[in-house]
């Protein structure tokens, strides 16, 4: 035989062999839809096909903590959600689902029941049970923790183990949206073991000779002995949950670096259906260009916060794909009501008088977004859309300016973080005020620290944003407005009005959805009339995505990015 014909003999023999491999008609599919004998998700890497792979999403801002309990950034959100599940879940359109609870209801106007998930485990492997509730619950309304969104929680006096799946939470008093609450990223509920060890690390850091079993004791029966206790402890706790975590959710924590990347990897026990990543990172890169960069070469597959002049880049890319989504994100010019001239209501309505929220939008966010009328975006339950916001008019700010004692205007400064469109939103301010004779100076400030010292009321104007998570208006405006919230919970402005205490106090009480919503239309008001911060916008939140690599990512009007549905290209 000689060489050319051995060749050719060879080539028709591997030809039928293929065609032999390709032929499915004699195939029958498995019970996930993949044809037997197909790799799955979880083989099909080391077979060399596609359907499982690791994802890479890059943010502006770091995440602060793991612990639930210890911030309420969404940086920190974007992260925790996909380890912590929590009792409620919030679909993509706000609408809510079962989350760890299958069922719940109100069986009296102080209590609501919940039925619990059977069958689920932790990522450490202890078994999900109602005691696992109770002690997240009661962990982030202990005041030895000073939880900033214990605000969220405050109105449950009790959580009931009545069984290992079946829990009562007794209320303070009727509260209708306990349900959204509980869809909220900081209700994410932990394991007993880690909040053990969080509480026994704390005691014995602190010198206390107590268990933390016996803590919870002591705790439960309140007293000067508890307080005492709870003030010493309170400086160590969090440091085993904010440098580790235990929950439910599709993925578990590998490895941290602060400032630079959080890794999370797949929970092969996850119980919420199947997931195609292996490993999850989210890297911080706060430059927009760089990010933007990174997604066209394929560095990262998702990029977060795409601002307005990098979304036409995304769009058209080749490889890249927009997604966009109306937002209940409500940004504004907070005032230190505290501090002079900005505890004169007059000086706040000059001020908000003085700024074309419409240019603003046009001018730095590209149209990706609405003018705000008041607090609250128009998808949040309780926004009335009756209610008229401020409008630009330079003529009036100079007339209301004049009847102060500053009409001859003053030195200021507005805080920014390290945003470019807020700091852009910023600059525009700072050269209309220059109307006013108002002499202002930008300062910028890093995450973390404009955080705490925003906090800590050291500053006198500041640009921030408010997500109204719940949808619902008491969340929207109890954290921003009332006395109770002063400081890091929310109210930076540090505003204090008895009537709208009362009000939001109503609206969070009443059962009638009627009479809530009539309250927070009062609140909301008063609010637009005294100004504690200037109502600028309501922007749309987008992110970019590498589609010749990955599809199934979505975002919801929260601002999560949604990984659930991610299939690898």
């Amino acid at each position: 035989m000689n060489k050319r014909y051995f060749m050719l003999l060879l080539v028709f023999i591997l030809t039928l062999a293929l065609a032999a491999c390709t032929d499915d008609s004699n195939v029958e599919e498995g019970a996930d839809g993949s044809a037997d004998g197909e790799s799955t998700s979880e083989d099909s890497e080391a077979s060399g096909g596609s359907g499982s792979g690791d994802l890479t999403i890059a943010m502006m801002d770091d995440a602060v903590t793991l612990d639930p309990h210890g911030s309420n950034d969404s940086a920190s959100a974007q992260v925790r959600r996909n380890i912590y599940e929590t009792l409620v879940f919030q679909e993509t359109d706000m609408e809510l689902a079962p989350g760890l609870a299958e069922e719940w209801e109100a069986t009296e106007d102080d209590v609501w029941t919940f039925t619990l998930r059977e069958g689920t485990t932790f990522h450490e492997g202890s078994e999900f049970t109602a005691e696992d509730v109770k002690a997240t619950m009661d962990r982030v309304r202990d005041t030895a923790v000073a939880s900033q969104v214990a605000f969220l929680f405050e109105m449950i006096s009790e959580v009931e183990v009545v069984g290992d799946y079946e829990v009562n939470m007794h209320t303070e008093y009727p509260f209708a949206p306990l349900p959204s609450h509980l869809a909220h990223n900081t209700a994410g509920i932990m394991s007993k073991d880690i909040i053990d060890r969080d509480y026994q690390a704390a005691l014995d850091e602190a010198g206390v000779d107590m268990t933390a079993d016996e803590y919870y004791e002591l705790r439960e029966e309140g007293g000067s002995e508890y307080d005492d206790v709870a003030e010493q402890i309170s400086e160590h706790l969090g440091s085993v949950i904010g440098s580790e975590a235990d929950g439910t959710n599709h993925l578990m924590f590998e490895s941290r670096s602060a400032g630079e990347e959080t890794v999370l990897e797949k929970f092969d026990d996850f119980q919420g259906g199947d997931r195609e990543f292996e490993t999850v990172t989210f890297r911080v890169i706060p430059e927009n260009g760089a990010r933007m960069a990174e997604l066209e070469t394929g560095g990262i597959q998702v990029a977060g916060d795409v601002d307005s002049s990098s979304a036409v880049r995304v769009e058209e890319g080749e490889e890249t794909e927009l997604v966009e989504q109306e937002s209940v994100r409500m940004s504004y010019l907070g005032f230190n009501t505290e501090k002079e001239p900005f505890d004169d209501v007059k000086v706040r309505q000059a001020i908000s008088y003085a700024i074309d929220r419409d240019e603003i939008i046009s001018g730095v966010y590209d149209d990706m977004g609405i003018k705000a009328e008041g607090p609250l975006a128009p998808d949040v339950w309780g926004h009335d859309e009756n209610l008229e916001g401020v409008e630009y008019d330079m003529e009036r700010a100079k007339e209301l300016l004049s009847e102060t004692d500053v009409a001859d205007g003053f030195e200021t400064t507005i805080w920014v973080d390290e945003d470019p469109q807020i700091i852009d939103t910023a600059v525009y301010i700072q050269e209309k005020l220059s109307e006013l004779n108002i002499d202002v100076q930008v300062e910028q400030f890093e995450w973390g620290t404009y955080l705490d010292r925003t906090a800590q009321g050291d500053h006198e104007m500041f640009i921030l944003g408010w997500t109204t998570v719940t949808a619902d208006a008491d969340y929207g405006l109890y954290a921003l407005f009332h006395s109770n919230s002063h400081g890091e919970t929310g109210n930076r402005s540090f505003y204090t009005n008895e009537e709208v205490d009362s009000l939001l106090d109503e609206g969070r009480t009443e059962p009638d959805e009627d009479t809530r919503f009539e309250a927070y239309s009062q609140a909301q008001e008063i609010l637009i009339e005294e100004a504690p911060a200037a109502y600028l916008f309501h922007t749309n939140f987008a992110i970019g995505v590498n589609s010749s690599q990955v599809s199934g990512v979505d975002l919801d009007p929260v601002g999560n990015i949604r990984i659930e549905n991610v299939t690898f290209e």
